[in-house]
């Protein structure tokens, strides 16, 4: 931290070129051997253990979860495969924890099924191992474009309950002990806004929900290239009003 010198680097997946021209019909710009696009977007999360030890937890677009040892230069301690992964799968933008658990949303997005993808993970941060997961709720707008059960957005964490937004629109709470739903809301409505402005909500994406003071804050509306559209910022209460 005194000079910036770098002390480690750890590279999960080799081979693994890729631009957003890869996504495009002409390839314009894309590596003669693109990658399958196993980006690491979401930020890592350290944690202190008992006894000192750390680990620093990293979601990977592979739909693979890892701790690795940042005493160690990036030993690998374990990995944990969540999901299938892909151009736009995996672990998207974040993951949250507390001194034990490391809850982790997944995305596993398709242009095909709406019904694919998604769900919420805990995993044990000293093992990997699986504590729960949660299955997607199957969407109920699978007709509308952009609709889908796939959970790109980061997760949220207050003691007891974990918030995760979905592409079909809703941000439900699971109890961090189990992985049950205790708190639904569909954020798709059309809304009277504070500031006079016409606004709908749509996807939830790559933001995740603010907590503060008791209100959940959610933003809701993602359309670049998937998503349904959307314009507002939503305050909930304790009981989801």
């Amino acid at each position: 931290m005194s000079d910036g010198k770098i002390l480690w680097n750890a590279q999960l997946t080799k081979g693994d070129e890729f631009n957003i021209g890869c996504a495009i019909p002409s390839k314009a710009n894309c590596p003669k051997d693109a990658g399958p696009d196993f980006d690491i977007g979401a930020p890592p999360i350290l944690v202190t253990l008992g006894g000192a030890k750390r680990i620093l937890i990293v979601g990977q677009k592979s739909g693979v979860v890892y701790g690795l040892d940042p005493d160690d230069k990036g030993r690998e301690i374990w990995k944990t495969r969540i999901g299938k992964g892909g151009y736009l799968g995996g672990v998207e933008f974040g993951g949250a924890a507390d001194q034990k658990t490391t809850y982790m949303t997944l995305s596993d997005w398709s242009p095909t099924d709406p019904k694919s993808g998604g769900g919420v993970f805990a995993l044990d941060i000293a093992t990997g191992k699986k504590i729960w997961a949660a299955t997607p709720v199957a969407p109920a707008c699978a007709a509308v474009a952009g609709c889908s059960a796939a959970q790109p957005g980061p997760a949220t964490l207050i003691p007891g309950v974990v918030f995760a937004g979905s592409m079909d629109g809703h941000m439900r709470g699971y109890d961090a002990a189990t992985g049950a739903i205790v708190w639904d809301v569909d954020t798709t409505g059309i809304y009277d806004t504070v500031n006079g402005v016409p606004a709908h909500g749509g996807s939830l994406n790559y933001a995740g929900a603010v907590v503060a003071g008791g209100i959940v804050y959610v933003m809701s509306g993602y359309t670049t290239n998937t998503g349904m559209a959307g314009n507002v910022v939503l305050a909930f209460s304790v009981d989801g009003k």
